[in-house]
């Protein structure tokens, strides 16, 4: 496995191979106190336009975030980021790579997952992995092998994708994370 988490590298490039979009992940969003890693699968196109975690304007993500702590979503990508942290929440994808037409996640074909036994070497301090979709986690789980030293979580997807649950439903199972966050 190679280590890509430092590697700062996040693009969009057609492999002449396959003919489908490759599409590399974002750096994770992390320091050395966060706790709690929440883990999509792989920045949808718009995402990556923007080169921002969650970047859709449909995708809940960032509002289920902030309603947790009651607050209106900061419209600032940086400020954002730093919520997160100040929280101790990373934020990081399961693949570093992948072949993907569109961007839903049952189109994600030659996936690389990322190297996480480094990653956690890197940051001891993760003792909960939140997934933010059954695709996540099942990617993870098809290439990573569960540690004892960690708790894992299955959160319903944020996506708009996702329609099987209101909002509200979705913030319902999103505050078991109230559990684990800093204050």
């Amino acid at each position: 496995m190679r280590t890509s988490f430092a590697s700062g590298c996040y693009s969009v490039r057609m492999d002449k191979l396959i003919k489908s979009p490759v599409k590399t992940a974002f750096p994770p969003i992390i320091d050395r106190q966060c706790k709690i890693l929440l883990l999509g699968t792989m920045p949808g196109d718009r995402s990556l336009s923007l080169q921002q975690y969650y970047g859709h304007a449909g995708n809940h993500f960032w509002k289920l975030i902030y309603a947790l702590f009651e607050l209106p979503v900061d419209p600032d990508y940086e400020a954002r980021k730093r919520f997160l942290l100040s929280h101790g929440i990373a934020l990081w994808d399961v693949l570093e790579s992948c072949t993907c037409e569109g961007s839903l996640d049952s189109n994600i074909k030659n996936e690389v997952v990322n190297d996480f036994p480094a990653f956690y070497k890197q940051y001891p301090s993760i003792t909960e992995v939140f997934f933010d979709s059954r695709r996540a986690e099942q990617f993870y789980l098809r290439y990573i092998k569960k540690s004892e030293a960690k708790n894992y979580h299955l959160l319903p997807s944020p996506s708009r994708a996702n329609a099987a649950r209101t909002f509200e439903q979705k913030l319902e199972q999103w505050k078991q994370l109230l559990a684990y966050v800093k204050l």
